[in-house]
């Protein structure tokens, strides 16, 4: 499924209940992906309850980059009751359902849930800290180059790539040009 422009259709998800339990009690990662550039936004929950997602709807979607066109979402409870359909209508967002019988109508964010997860299965030192590196699963996340764009969904949002965390440890080319570009300008 394509979108038209970047933000305008987003997938919705849940991944869990992950187990074990996070140290800080979470069990579930609410993820949404962008359509368009790839972009990936997640939030880590104790439940997921229809007003939960409502306020990640809101706070960290609609508010960041605008309303969307349209949101897909499997049939689970939690994405499709009374407040999601409020909020959608307020805001005039198209709601659409994958069927049980064909959920690949959602596959960008079934995609993305794999990626996070083994993602996450790679940083974490217990299994209990799982919630804590969820930020640079992020990260990595949108940093990695996707085949659909040829390109990250970093570089398509910001408009360039972004600073690695181990481009500081080991400066790349990158770096160590803007470094001396830094120390010719303070000569000056």
């Amino acid at each position: 499924m394509a979108a038209p422009w970047p933000f305008s259709m987003w997938g919705i998800d849940v991944i869990g209940p992950i187990n074990p339990k996070a140290s800080n009690g979470h069990l579930f990662i609410l993820v949404a992906i962008d359509y368009f550039t790839k972009w990936m936004e997640a939030i880590i929950l104790a439940s997921v309850t229809a007003n939960t997602v409502a306020r990640f709807l809101k706070r960290d979607i609609i508010a960041r980059y605008g309303v969307p066109k349209t949101i897909i979402t499997d049939n689970a409870k939690t994405l499709n009751n009374r407040i999601i359909d409020e909020l959608c209508e307020r805001f005039k967002i198209h709601h659409r359902n994958s069927t049980p019988y064909h959920p690949q109508m959602n596959g960008a964010v079934e995609a993305a849930n794999k990626n996070i997860k083994r993602i996450i299965e790679k940083m974490t030192v217990t299994y209990k800290d799982w919630h804590e590196m969820l930020p640079f699963a992020l990260l990595a996340y949108r940093t990695f180059i996707c085949t659909s764009t040829g390109t990250t969904p970093y570089s398509l949002v910001y408009g360039m790539e972004a600073v690695l965390p181990i481009e500081v440890e080991i400066p790349s080319m990158r770096i160590l040009a803007e470094s001396e570009l830094e120390e010719a300008e303070w000569a000056k």
